[in-house]
């Protein structure tokens, strides 16, 4: 099988030295201990009260990660305003939106261009069915949100683990299979904040976390065509003979091709594409495949592309979360006030 990084960036070679504590982590580590001088220092203010943590007439849930780029957090944050919806309650979504163009803070709508939200907050709106709002400040996000859609009763917050100016009933900190990488901060490692830093739960996308919590595993058995959702074939049901391609712009690539693998999808060629890649440069127009298969988050911009909806090989592979199910529960008793077993 053929494997293609396509444009890595100088974030991706980075990410692969994050993983050991090579020659240049050494050198970085200087910037680390001043990156960890001014981290504590940010959040002793807001400890102390020097700067404002704003807290809203509804409880905030705070779905975020201490390890730099994409750890399954978009199918974390579905599942979870699915789970709270069966429990009586009417969620809204917040997320920075991560990047968007614009400035203001938006609502999020079926029309949306992912250029304008951001492409996890605009499938989030797809799939979760609940409002989203995108904006820079988290605290104004949610205001709009409350202001747009006064029933909501639950936030929840994609990312913003260390956007301390929005106070939160609870944290859910998600990891991978990477772990903490080397262990160190940002630069000379790839974590935002110490592996020591606690949150209410943890979840291990593939891997039971370090620190002990649930694991969340994500499936998907089908694809469905970028041109028409409704358009589906079983992955088991791919022609034999047919040259699959999987391509996937997320934070981990590896992760969606591992998964297909699982599923028995023979692949000729993997594409590492970057993180949050535009596809503004069709990527596929000189690939031979018979089926190329991509992510969820990527098909939201693939979708909008004409060269991509008119290419029948191209397909979207929708994939859910499963976490253990006291997860769901723990989360709403930590809702009411009460603490978990």
């Amino acid at each position: 099988m053929q494997n293609i990084f396509f444009s890595r960036s100088p974030a991706d070679r980075l990410m692969h030295a994050w993983q050991q504590r090579g020659l240049l982590a050494w050198l970085l580590l200087p910037l680390s201990l001043l990156y960890r001088m001014l981290m504590n220092c940010r959040r002793g203010l807001y400890a102390t009260g020097w700067l404002k943590q704003t807290l809203l007439p509804v409880p905030v849930i705070v779905v975020g990660n201490i390890f730099v780029g994409g750890t399954g957090k978009t199918p974390l944050v579905i599942w979870l305003v699915e789970q709270l919806r069966q429990r009586g309650f009417r969620p809204g979504v917040i997320s920075r939106g991560y990047g968007a163009n614009v400035d203001e803070v938006i609502e999020v709508s079926e029309h949306s261009l992912p250029a304008d939200v951001g492409d996890e907050p605009l499938l989030i709106a797809l799939k979760a069915r609940v409002p989203v709002v995108v904006g820079r400040r988290r605290v104004q996000a949610a205001k709009r949100l409350l202001q747009l859609h006064p029933a909501t009763d639950v936030i929840v917050a994609d990312d913003g683990l260390q956007h301390y100016a929005l106070g939160r009933r609870l944290e859910i900190q998600l990891s991978d299979a990477r772990g903490h990488g080397n262990g160190w901060l940002l630069p000379a490692g790839p974590l935002r904040e110490p592996a020591s830093r606690r949150s209410d739960f943890y979840v291990g996308n593939g891997v039971l976390p370090a620190a002990g919590g649930y694991l969340m595993q994500l499936a998907g058995d089908h694809a469905e065509s970028i041109a028409d959702r409704s358009q589906r074939i079983a992955l088991s049901s791919i022609p034999a003979g047919a040259r699959i391609v999987a391509a996937a712009g997320i934070g981990h690539p590896r992760r969606f091709f591992d998964m297909l693998a699982a599923q028995g999808v023979p692949l000729a060629q993997t594409i590492a594409l970057p993180d949050h890649y535009d596809f503004s440069d069709n990527p596929f127009a000189a690939l031979a495949a018979d089926f190329i298969l991509v992510t969820d988050k990527d098909a939201v911009k693939c979708a909008r592309i004409e060269s991509l909806t008119s290419d029948r090989r191209v397909w979207a592979v929708p994939v859910e979360a499963s976490i253990d199910q006291p997860l769901a529960d723990h989360i709403v008793e930590k809702l009411h006030g009460h603490t978990t077993a």
